[in-house]
């Protein structure tokens, strides 16, 4: 249990893409992090692109970003949605000063783009938003997981186990 008293944040919306949602808290559970989702409304429903619920633990004016170790943004179709929130924006940028660990798989990168915190940085993602990476400054290359500082970065679910091994090894360090 590497990360037994760590804590996380996984911020979460309709359309999450299922297993880029639930296959890191899972992991991170099992490494002893207490990870807690954050969505627009506490205890409310969100449901994934294949059908998947889960429940929120808070709402993102709720909380307290000071308080977590890590965040993680899931893919799927949520990430549009996700970075209209001035909250989630701003939590990715506390997060991002801090230098603690941010995860982002997917189309996850289109919140960290809209947050301004990829100039200069080395990340992946899924192709499809390759352009959008590349132009809001950071140089993206196609690899499993990307390791630039703190941020972490995966293409898709084929690549998750790669993708939370190196998470859990960053989150160990701290």
């Amino acid at each position: 249990m590497k990360l037994t008293g760590k804590k996380v944040l996984q911020i979460v919306s309709d359309d999450f893409e299922d297993l880029e949602l639930w296959y890191p808290v899972l992991r991170l559970r099992e490494e002893g992090a207490i990870v807690e989702l954050a969505g627009e409304e506490a205890d409310k429903t969100y449901v994934g692109k294949y059908g998947v619920p889960v429940v929120s633990d808070l709402a993102f004016k709720d909380v307290s970003i000071e308080e977590y170790d890590a965040l993680l943004v899931p893919g799927g179709w949520s990430p549009d949605k996700l970075r209209r929130y001035d909250e989630v924006l701003h939590m990715v940028k506390t997060m991002d000063e801090k230098q603690k660990p941010i995860g982002q798989i997917c189309h996850a990168g289109w919140v960290l783009i809209s947050a301004d915190i990829l100039r200069g940085r080395k990340v992946t993602s899924t192709p499809g938003i390759k352009h959008d990476m590349m132009n809001a400054g950071a140089t993206w290359v196609d690899e499993a997981v990307v390791v630039d500082g703190h941020i972490i970065s995966s293409r898709r679910p084929p690549d998750l186990p790669d993708y939370m091994r190196v998470f859990i090894e960053e989150m160990g360090k701290m």
